[in-house]
């Protein structure tokens, strides 16, 4: 049964609210100082997931200060549901948006899986508005040392090609069980079951589980088109703004060896760091690992 968007606004240390960009509507969840001049921190998301999952991050970051936005991605949660636009190209447009209708000129991305794609990208792509990027769960997009192939699991492609078929994946994201299947195959803690049926309910949401759907097929397909050749040329450019790289020593989407290499290879201020015996979801499988080394680097890049 369909859930209304309503459902998605869970209650906690943060205000929700609706902000106009690149010509749709996007939820964020916002917490921290009401100061204009407070360094702005904005959180995407992954697949499954949605702005929830960083539910530990935004009030410790908030107390230390920052402004905190942690985004509904187009197409997912209580965001906007348009028929396009689900490349992330499109995406990295939306997310300098919401830097600057939250009042912001720059802002730290910091991205998890699907997130950290948009988030790598923003450097080349939205240059003006990035002042740093953390990157979790997610190799570089460039695919300079390994082919996309060699960078994912047997599983992961396989779960990557049922998404290229028409409307079944929809249909079975929508459906009670494949959500949670995804989230404990890619974890090595286990979600608790309260937290499962969050990330399911969310699903039911009407159109999410296309927008999902129709990022992974975005990904497999540009590979063959011309808007991913040019996404590969943008984002093959020098980064110089300063990137934390955190990864799972266990995730099993990406392996952890040669994750690195991209990164290293085209940002010149890099920091790369395992969490051991960690999967896929970061933010909620090591949540005080992740706030202490965002913490870290968020007081290096603003200084506050």
């Amino acid at each position: 049964m369909a859930t209304d968007y309503t459902s998605v606004l869970l209650d906690g240390p943060w205000t929700h609210t609706f902000v106009a960009a690149n010509g749709a509507r996007f939820h964020v969840a916002v917490a921290g100082p009401d100061d204009p001049d407070a360094p702005l921190v904005l959180l995407m998301h992954g697949f499954p997931q949605m702005w929830w999952a960083w539910r530990d991050q935004i009030p410790a970051l908030a107390a230390a200060g920052y402004r905190v936005a942690a985004m509904d991605l187009r197409g997912v949660g209580a965001s906007d549901k348009p028929p396009l636009g689900y490349d992330v190209p499109t995406r990295t447009r939306d997310a300098a948006g919401v830097i600057r209708a939250l009042g912001a000129d720059t802002a730290v991305v910091v991205g998890h899986g699907l997130g950290a794609t948009v988030a790598w990208a923003m450097p080349t792509l939205q240059p003006h508005v990035t002042r740093g990027v953390v990157a979790l769960s997610a190799p570089h997009p460039a695919h300079l040392h390994h082919p996309s192939r060699e960078r994912y699991t047997r599983s992961a492609w396989a779960r990557l090609a049922l998404f290229q078929l028409p409307a079944l994946p929809e249909r079975a994201l929508a459906g009670r069980g494949l959500v949670a299947r995804v989230l404990m195959d890619w974890s090595r803690r286990p979600f608790a079951p309260d937290v499962l049926d969050t990330y399911e309910t969310a699903m039911t949401v009407p159109f999410a589980s296309r927008g999902f759907a129709e990022a992974l097929r975005w990904v497999l397909r540009s590979r063959a088109r011309l808007d991913g050749r040019r996404f590969l040329s943008g984002v093959r450019r020098p980064v110089t703004v300063p990137v934390l790289q955190l990864h799972g020593g266990a995730d099993p989407v990406a392996p952890v060896a040669g994750v690195d290499l991209d990164g290293a290879a085209l940002c010149q201020d890099y920091r790369f760091e395992v969490l051991p015996d960690v999967g896929h979801f970061l933010p909620e499988e090591a949540p005080d690992e992740v706030t202490s080394h965002l913490l870290a680097f968020l007081a290096r890049v603003t200084g506050a």
